[in-house]
């Protein structure tokens, strides 16, 4: 089995920096979700790449309101599972949740 190709310094530098800005921007848009400022049907329809990578878990455990608890009891309910990412639901499921949390929040 042959090795994997190394990567340089300077590439390894550039990948860690581009996945620290990623987490940045979804840790931003919780922060927003958290404050009110943005809703959840924002999020939920946007094609940012940063909210299609959001998990929905993380995501529904910024709404105000929400706990941990009842943000994974409702994905249960709605057969979401725990890895799924914004970017994965389907309409379907984007629908049940807005319902379930509401779209103003």
């Amino acid at each position: 089995m042959a090795a994997p190709p190394q990567q340089t310094l300077d590439r390894l530098a550039e990948n860690l920096a581009t996945a620290a800005a990623a987490r940045a921007a979804r840790v931003a848009l919780t922060d927003r979700v958290a404050a009110g400022a943005t809703t959840l049907s924002t999020v939920l329809d946007s094609s940012d790449e940063a909210a299609q990578h959001l998990k929905v878990v993380v995501l529904l455990e910024s709404l105000p309101g929400v706990g941990k608890v009842a943000a994974r009891r409702a994905m249960a309910e709605i057969g979401i599972v725990d890895t799924c990412r914004v970017g994965g639901l389907g309409a379907s499921d984007r629908q049940l949740l807005l319902d379930r949390f509401g779209g103003s929040q």
